[in-house]
């Protein structure tokens, strides 16, 4: 075994005095841990090494203090090009973590921080999963986000250990399972705090207890009764994603039901095969977008060392800036939130307790601990000791000037100023300042707890190191930050303004306001126009229409509803009459040839020129901006991609 020992460059061998060995990965050259071929065939080496000679018992763990295994390797799944390379990847793991499965010896696997993709299959395949207590140890199946397939064993042990409703519903959506309801669900076998997480992973190991079964119910649902389960999931899949769009949710299913989780024995003429899944322009375009989001969540990461952020203060207690303060209080921060009179701040107070009721079901304590953080503050006496103040009051230039001006004067001088305009030039805020540089835009999206991006703007005058500490404070909220240049509406809300107008031409030419609605969703939009502008709120929307058109006309459907008082779901009635938060659709829809092609022309045609004018830099960001802001297709690869492969799929055909 010392020769093979010798050979590894990712993985290291300890062995105890009790013939206990420790395996710790630990990827060289890499900050993470991810699965590569290389790393894969080491693992082989090692198996052979411990078959001649076998251990008493086995624990895998990271050597990485950022988390256990973060998958495989993006960069030899993106080099896939044809079903042959796809079967080799996917037969690796498949026949690796199959083998690791069938040891003599009990094995563990240690997992401390992220478990994601290969890291999860790897696991499923020990015996035993020992989970340290840590709010960033989380596991995910999250292949589906790729367009692909937890190939590895993952769509085989899941199900088999948590069973099949609960494991579909990982791969299917991807989510993420925290500690606890990793344990609750049957996928953690024990939790562990950190200082003593090797002594539990070895008295579990060396004990090595069986597992509980699962309840008989639970174990016809993988047997005899799997059909119903597998036609209840791909209800919901089909509610949310269609084949042509989406085709891995749908392989998983397939894969599951009729071949037992093992991708290589799906004929290559099926529907759901690797071949199928590797010809379709969705998976490169879901590989596309994660590259994306990476690259947006490096604008989070700073190699200078920048003033940290603690405490915030918020000023503006309606349902923007409510919702921005308990954000960030549920994500650690200490937090001031202030408006005119405490009767102002009761119903952002009140979300905020609902909302972290929601979050923290099963643990009191957790939600005690967040409304906490959270303080009513009418007097903003929160302004004096904040390292960052948000401003997020009715968009008036006059009313944020005097605001900013006041709270500059308040201000601890290294404290970072940040307005949330979604319309108003940042520097033109700024003129109010005596050092204008400190004001950057920190741009948030509705709902905010479910918007995952932030435009972070700088105004012409803003100092690189408030940008760099903005956009690292959007990182600590678990958002991903965007960066733009000052101008009408930054990008999001540019580009969005000219798609809900053509949506409202519509709509007075006589189409029912669910057929324009339609057209979007079919697309593969995440809302549509119509129902979008009844979120936003239609007086908003009509204010902002104007400040971006110049003050252009408003579309009569939208003027008639303002002057009447239905202002979308805030008032109970829009375009739709609102009950519970949803809107109530009339029926099916009909929707004209051509429709989601109009509305989505002007979409695409200001996102070029946002490009173009340098509100982003490159077509790339604009991309990323339209997918995690306005709910852009995500199989498209983004609209100016969409719309470049369009136009070289037209020049072919003509």
């Amino acid at each position: 075994m010392s020769a093979h020992a010798s050979d590894l460059k990712h993985w290291r061998i300890e062995r105890d005095e009790d013939n206990l060995v420790w395996l710790v990965f630990d990827r060289a050259g890499e900050n993470v841990n991810t699965l590569s071929g290389e790393a894969m065939r080491e693992l082989g080496l090692v198996l052979d090494a411990f078959d001649a000679a076998p251990p008493r018992a086995l624990v895998i763990l990271s050597g990485k203090t950022s988390g256990f295994i973060a998958g495989a390797d993006i960069g030899e799944f993106g080099a896939v090009k044809d079903e042959a390379g796809a079967r080799d990847i996917v037969g690796r793991g498949w026949n690796l973590f199959n083998r690791l499965a069938a040891v003599r010896y009990p094995t563990c696997a240690l997992v401390r921080g992220f478990c994601v993709g290969g890291g999860t299959e790897l696991a499923l395949a020990c015996r035993h999963i020992v989970a340290v207590d840590e709010p960033g140890t989380r596991f995910a199946l999250p292949e589906v986000l790729l367009g692909i397939v937890p190939g590895w064993g993952g769509m085989l042990r899941l199900p088999q250990r948590i069973g099949a409703p609960a494991a579909l519903d990982m791969m299917l959506t991807g989510r993420a399972l925290d500690v606890k309801r990793a344990k609750a669900a049957g996928l953690v076998d024990e939790i562990a705090p950190a200082r003593l997480m090797r002594e539990h992973a070895r008295a579990r190991v060396l004990a090595d207890p069986a597992r509980r079964p699962l309840p008989l119910l639970q174990r016809l649902l993988l047997g005899p009764l799997r059909g119903i389960v597998a036609k209840k999931a791909l209800e919901g899949v089909a509610k949310k994603a269609r084949r042509e769009h989406y085709p891995a949710p749908y392989a998983i299913v397939d894969m599951w039901r009729d071949f037992g989780g093992n991708a290589l024995a799906v004929p290559a003429a099926h529907p759901a095969s690797m071949a199928a899944l590797v010809a379709h322009p969705t998976t490169p375009n879901l590989q596309r977008v994660y590259h994306l989001r990476e690259r947006l969540r490096g604008y989070a990461k700073s190699e200078v060392g920048l003033p940290p952020i603690r405490r915030v203060h918020v000023v503006g207690a309606g349902v923007m800036g409510g919702d921005i303060a308990a954000w960030c209080a549920l994500r650690g921060f200490h937090v001031t939130l202030q408006d005119n009179g405490l009767a102002r701040i009761a119903p952002a107070m009140q979300r905020a307790a609902k909302a972290f009721a929601r979050k923290f079901r099963r643990d009191r304590k957790a939600q005690r601990d967040a409304l906490d953080r959270l303080i009513p503050d009418p007097t903003g006496a929160g302004v004096a000791g904040a390292d960052l103040i948000i401003e997020a009051i009715y968009e008036d230039l006059d009313a944020k000037r005097a605001l900013m001006h006041d709270i500059e004067r308040r201000a601890r001088p290294d404290a970072l100023l940040a307005t949330n305009t979604s319309s108003l030039r940042v520097e033109d805020i700024a003129q109010a300042l005596h050092v204008p540089g400190r004001l950057v835009g920190i741009h948030f999206f509705n709902p905010v707890a479910k918007m995952p991006l932030v435009e972070v703007v700088r105004g012409a005058d803003s100092f690189e190191l408030a940008v760099q500490r903005a956009a690292a404070f959007v990182g600590a909220l678990d958002k991903l930050p965007l960066p733009v240049a000052s101008a009408p509406g930054f990008l999001v809300n540019a580009v969005l303004g000219p798609y809900m107008l053509e949506a409202m031409k519509c709509v007075d030419e006589g189409m029912a306001p669910e057929v324009v609605d339609r057209a979007a969703l079919d697309f593969g939009l995440a809302m549509g126009p119509i129902e979008l502008a009844d979120t936003v709120g239609l007086d908003i929307a009509m204010a902002a229409g104007a400040r971006l058109t110049g003050g252009a006309t408003a579309p009569a459907c939208l003027q008639q509803r303002v002057d009447s008082g239905h202002l979308g779901c805030k008032s109970g009635q829009g375009f739709y009459v609102w009950k519970d938060g949803r809107p109530v659709r009339t029926g099916a829809a009909t929707v004209p040839a051509g429709l989601a092609a109009r509305l989505v022309e002007p979409l695409i045609r200001v996102t070029r020129r946002c490009v173009e004018q340098g509100v982003v830099a490159d077509a790339d960001l604009a991309d990323a901006g339209l997918i995690f802001g306005a709910g852009f297709a995500p199989y498209t690869g983004g609209p100016l991609h969409y719309h470049a492969v369009s136009a070289m799929q037209h020049q072919s055909r003509t």
